[in-house]
């Protein structure tokens, strides 16, 4: 369940992003053109690097774009720092001015590293000087002068100076996140993982969350079952003795903990996240705070992937229809998909629920949240808010309690 590396190729206009963006990737994934502002909407691939795992390389807009649609292209480029784990700021023929250092700030600001690469050095090499002033300046960020041009002649390994910076730069900061499950079960245990097929079920295959769990418990040297509900009972009784956890999709809950002895550990696929990679702490304080919303407050809820919505949706149709039943409260909602911007003025929000994550890193299900919770705005996640609702709260976050 390692999160993907998302590191962004920033700079202005003209500099050899795209080329860059094609060398790394061995394949024509951006257009290279002489005219400046080539690159419009952001254009992402995906690859496996050795010694850093999974990569998705971002190829941004020139930040020094002109005109109407020359801003909205580098607005663009501005909200990909929110993806990003690790970027590369490219400038050349040792020219680093505002443009340059605007985009520094802006990456510091959101706490991402960045390797400086002087590009085009067959045309004009990095100058001792200017090397030696940014060495001062940004004393954590490797310098590399680089061509894509002679690169490109190195069948070899064209782009090593630059990962071998980037393996540099992330090192410990992007180790694997902790095991879901570390600390709650161990070797020879069983867990028991009750996945509804319904109509919100992909077609012919499991969620994520399911895979990522199934394959955490066989990291771990642990049994996995999986059963739909209506099957549970009968599994149950099957077995020689209890499993040591229980985890259920959120939506079956309330029937789910009806069926399990009150002694046997239970919990969702969506706290199981929470755990990973959300603010989970944050989530523990800010649920409780559904028995305090009033009517006409405001909540928002963030949905991280993108998917066809219809009447069994959890986000849109049951979450709300259910805070609204419980609560007895005249409820407002908005609701933001994917990684679409977030509205204004976090403060107007009575209350904010975000899904679990899957699918997005942890880094960006942070940089999401940390605004809200920064402005004293309670956060909750999919399946802590369902718990809550059905009166199942403590009992779906016992084992992470004492995990």
């Amino acid at each position: 369940m390692h999160d993907e590396i998302f590191i962004g190729l920033l700079g202005r206009r003209n500099q050899g992003k795209s080329a860059l963006m094609n060398l790394l990737t061995g394949q024509q994934v951006s257009i290279v053109s002489d005219t400046p502002g080539t690159t419009t909407d952001p254009v992402k691939k995906s690859m496996e690097v050795f010694g850093l795992g999974r990569c998705v390389w971002i190829d941004t807009a020139g930040w020094d774009d002109e005109g109407g649609v020359g801003f909205q292209r580098v607005e663009r480029s501005r909200r990909t720092l929110n993806l990003l784990q690790a970027a590369v700021v490219l400038f050349s023929h040792n020219g680093f001015g505002e443009a340059e250092q605007e985009i520094c700030g802006a990456l510091a600001q959101k706490r991402v590293p960045f390797v400086l690469l002087h590009n085009k050095r067959d045309e004009e090499p990095l100058s001792d000087a200017l090397k030696a002033d940014l060495a001062r300046r940004y004393p954590d960020c490797p310098i590399v002068d680089f061509s894509t041009v002679q690169a490109a002649a190195d069948t070899d390994d064209p782009a090593a100076p630059l990962i071998a910076a980037l393996k540099t730069l992330l090192g410990a900061a992007h180790a694997a996140p902790r095991p879901v499950l570390e600390g709650l079960i161990q070797a020879g245990d069983l867990v028991l993982l009750v996945t509804p097929i319904d109509a919100e079920a992909p077609k012919d295959r499991l969620i994520l969350p399911q895979v990522q769990i199934s394959r955490q418990c066989l990291d771990l040297h642990a049994g996995c079952l999986l059963c739909q509900p209506e099957e549970l009972p009968q599994m149950l009784q099957r077995l020689n003795a209890p499993p040591r956890l229980v985890i259920t999709d959120s939506q079956a809950f309330k029937e789910v903990h009806a069926m399990l002895p009150a002694e046997q550990p239970l919990t969702s696929f969506s706290i199981c996240l929470a755990r990973q990679k959300g603010p989970f702490d944050a989530y523990l304080q800010g649920t409780p705070h559904i028995a305090r919303l009033q009517d006409g407050d405001r909540l928002l809820l963030l949905e991280s992937c993108t998917h066809q919505i219809n009447c069994h949706d959890i986000g849109r149709v049951k979450l709300p229809n259910l805070l609204r039943q419980r609560t007895g409260k005249q409820l407002q909602f908005e609701f933001v998909s994917g990684l679409n911007p977030l509205p204004d003025a976090p403060d107007r929000y009575a209350m904010v629920i975000q899904c679990g994550g899957c699918m997005v890193t942890g880094k960006q299900l942070e940089q999401r949240l940390t605004p809200f919770i920064d402005a004293g705005v309670p956060v909750s996640n999919y399946g802590m808010a369902l718990a809550y609702l059905q009166g199942i709260f403590d009992r779906a976050v016992a084992p992470f309690r004492k995990g």
